[in-house]
């Protein structure tokens, strides 16, 4: 991890002048749009008032008021695209290769669904996917891939009147991360927050145990780890095997870090890492400056949550060779 000098030294030298030049651009965003909606609605309220001076209804001048505001806002996140954009290739991208130099970023990519599904670490259906932020490339001697990802399914109601309402739920929303562990699996290992255990106790394993959906639950020798975490596996030695004493006290010191619930697997011969979290980590700020070491800082720190998965769970270090 660099030091605060070395991120201080970098912003100095690379980071500055962009966020000069971005910052120039935020306020020519924010202005042009606020001049765009001012305009919109000024039109909209001279018409609407023509309108109503010609017998409409009074309300037909609040629609008008609408509708100007409203395509202010179009214009604004048309042009708010570009400066999205410029912000991440420059700002996001170079923080990325400050971080790691032989690391790829895509702002507008992210894992593909396929190898989220593959994890093993959501069972709902997915009826729409998305995402943002992707990062590849190799860390010391790990081929590792993470980026921002939004997992939905949806449902259907039908309301008094018979007309038909969807709903959209989250099943999961945050950092996801794969990364090569070396090794290739026999089964598959799943390790998810333990709710049920917390809740319920004694009987909350139980019921854990009765988890049709998941394969066998695997007890392990660690109190601490098995009070946050529920751990499944189609083959028991090989996930004691996995799940080292070590590893079991990195992931939980990387959850301690993270400051949330975090979900793991081993399949194939990958681990899959998911972080969820409420907030977008890479956005641009439109409404304040940009031009911040501090604001740089927290840049930082969320990249390195994601890059420093490869160290807090020493997956550089190959203890094992793949078959």
């Amino acid at each position: 991890m660099k030091t605060a000098d070395e991120l201080k030294a970098f912003y100095d030298s690379r980071l500055r002048s962009d966020m000069q030049q971005l910052q120039q651009q935020r306020r020519q965003l924010v202005q042009k749009s606020m001049l765009a909606a001012g305009i919109l609605a000024a039109t909209g309220l001279v018409i609407g008032g023509i309108a109503v001076w010609q017998g409409a209804e009074p309300i037909v001048l609040v629609l008008f008021l609408i509708g100007g505001l409203i395509g202010g806002g179009i214009f604004f996140a048309a042009a708010g695209r570009k400066y999205k954009q410029a912000f991440k290739q420059k700002i996001i991208g170079g923080l990325v290769r400050f971080i790691e130099p032989g690391l790829d970023y895509q702002p507008e990519g992210f894992i593909d669904q396929q190898t989220f599904e593959a994890a093993g670490l959501f069972h709902q259906h997915i009826d729409r996917y998305g995402g943002e932020d992707l990062v590849t490339g190799i860390v010391g001697k790990t081929q590792m891939a993470f980026s921002e990802v939004h997992a939905e399914y949806k449902t259907t109601t039908r309301t008094s009147k018979g007309h038909t309402q969807t709903h959209w739920h989250t099943i999961f929303k945050g950092l996801f991360f794969a990364a090569d562990f070396n090794k290739h699996f026999r089964g598959r290992t799943i390790v998810l927050p333990d709710t049920a255990e917390k809740l319920f106790g004694g009987l909350g394993r139980m019921l854990q145990s009765w988890n049709i959906a998941r394969a066998d639950l695997v007890k392990l020798e660690d109190p601490e780890f098995e009070r946050e975490f529920a751990v499944y596996g189609d083959d028991q030695i090989e996930s004691r095997y996995i799940l080292s004493t070590s590893l079991m006290q990195r992931i939980l010191d990387f959850q301690k870090k993270a400051g949330v619930k975090i979900s793991l697997s081993f399949v194939g011969s990958t681990m899959y890492a998911a972080v969820p979290l409420a907030r977008d980590l890479f956005e641009p700020p439109y409404f304040s400056t940009p031009d911040s070491i501090d604001r740089i800082e927290d840049y930082y720190r969320d990249l390195m949550l994601a890059v420093g998965i490869v160290d807090d769970l020493n997956l550089n270090t190959r203890i094992w060779s793949k078959e």
